[in-house]
């Protein structure tokens, strides 16, 4: 259980570490160096945009490999996305800029990015399910937790490594030190399946296998059979990803373009924030084994809809102090709090035979809509209303979602997995 809890964060560490990385560079520089032919607030939202591109593949992601994870294996799907991760992360850190090769650096930016989304779409399910088909009754709540703990590490070394690159003087961090953090992952990537390797594959998948009414189209029956479920688990998953993108991403651009708060201020209130998530998410796992699934979510939702507002006045005070604790906060309060239990309570939601079929398009397809959407469409509703509170408005709508998904969804806490209907 150790080596299959290791792997799996190691690698989600490893994929979350090269995803979350574009989402700094594209807050901060791309539109500088990828757009800048385009007027600056333009400019962003191209930037912001190949971000969201990612996010668009991640349910063909999920679709291709969560297929194939339920056909031939978990495992196996878990090293193919590996590489794609890495090696799609390296080839940006070589991408020529716009001032070179003009119209097809954005276009090979947005391909690899595609890549990058595909790559990640297909990883989360699995890794997930690695962890919970292997784990004991009672202990599937911390133990996916535990493996959803590779997202703040990933955002952790992300920050970290693009905070240390931009002390650099601006004309050599925009000429070749943005480039570091992304070619040092294809390291990482090595060091990762070096571990997965050494994993078993999943208990319940070899049990259903042995089934002779093996399911051929999983993602078929996903939609005759657990379409309920699809929805729900969408519906759980849209404000989380939502909002730890806007604090992340769309904060980091607001405070530091608009409230005038130095870029290495707000990058340090998103690690701090990350920092705390290495408890919390736990934790919050561990009480859903405890109390329920859904105990966690109702007061997750509600904390993204009361906090909305507030979050943005706190960063308008500019003072830096206020902006670190606000941003470590919210983030555990309307994050830590889904995210945690989401790893075990999503794949509960279907059966084994379709189960990374089902849980890996029901959380990309929210991912697709609430993580890639929103800093580009929160970018959007400031350059047009000119109100901050617009973008808080639109939180509070994705969280009043993820309250209907919670009600609409079973307790799944005390469910064998095997017997899941």
């Amino acid at each position: 259980m150790r080596t299959i809890m290791l792997s799996s964060v190691i690698g989600t560490t490893v994929e979350w570490y090269d995803f979350l990385l574009y989402g700094a560079a594209a807050a901060l520089i791309f539109n500088k160096l990828f757009f800048p032919a385009f007027d600056p607030l333009v400019g962003t939202i191209a930037a912001l945009a190949t971000f969201a591109a990612g996010f668009v593949a991640r349910p063909l992601g999920g679709a291709i490999f969560g297929h194939f994870g339920d056909k031939l294996g978990r495992k196996t799907m878990l090293v193919i996305t590996m590489f794609m991760m890495g090696g799609a992360t390296f080839l940006i850190g070589l991408l020529p800029t716009y001032d070179h090769i003009g119209v097809w650096a954005p276009l090979a930016l947005v391909f690899l990015r595609v890549i990058q989304g595909i790559g990640l779409g297909g990883e989360w399910g699995g890794a997930a399910l690695m962890v919970i088909e292997h784990s004991p009754p009672g202990r599937r709540g911390l133990y996916g937790a535990i493996v959803q703990v590779g997202f703040p590490l990933g955002i952790v070394l992300s920050t970290a490594a693009f905070a240390l690159v931009s002390r650099l003087p601006d004309a050599q961090f925009l000429t070749w030190g943005w480039r570091l953090p992304f070619m040092v992952s294809i390291a990482l990537v090595f060091v990762g399946l070096l571990i997965r390797l050494r994993v078993t594959e999943s208990p319940e998948f070899l049990r259903a296998m042995k089934d002779e009414h093996a399911i051929k189209l999983p993602l078929v029956e996903v939609f005759r059979s657990y379409k309920r479920s699809l929805f729900i688990s969408i519906g759980l998953k849209v404000s989380e990803v939502a909002w730890v993108y806007l604090l992340s991403v769309f904060v980091v651009m607001y405070g530091s373009q608009v409230v005038g708060i130095p870029r290495d201020v707000m990058l340090n209130g998103v690690l701090i924030a990350a920092v705390l998530e290495f408890v919390t998410v736990p934790l919050a796992g561990w009480l859903s084994d405890r109390i329920g699934r859904r105990p966690l979510y109702f007061f997750g939702a509600f904390s993204t809809i009361v906090a909305s507002l507030p979050l943005f006045y706190f960063v308008q005070t500019g003072s830096h102090t206020a902006v670190i604790v606000t941003m470590a906060v919210c983030m555990s309060l309307g994050h830590a709090t889904l995210f945690g239990p989401q790893a075990a309570f999503v794949p509960e939601l279907f059966g084994t035979r379709v189960r990374c079929s089902g849980a890996s398009l029901g959380v990309q397809i929210a991912a697709a809509l609430g993580g890639g959407l929103t800093p580009m469409a929160a970018t959007w509703l400031l350059a047009r209303t000119g109100h901050i509170e617009s973008v808080a408005a639109l939180m509070a709508a994705l969280g009043l979602i993820t309250l209907v998904a919670t009600w609409a969804a079973r307790e799944t806490y005390r469910e064998n997995l095997s017997e899941t209907p």
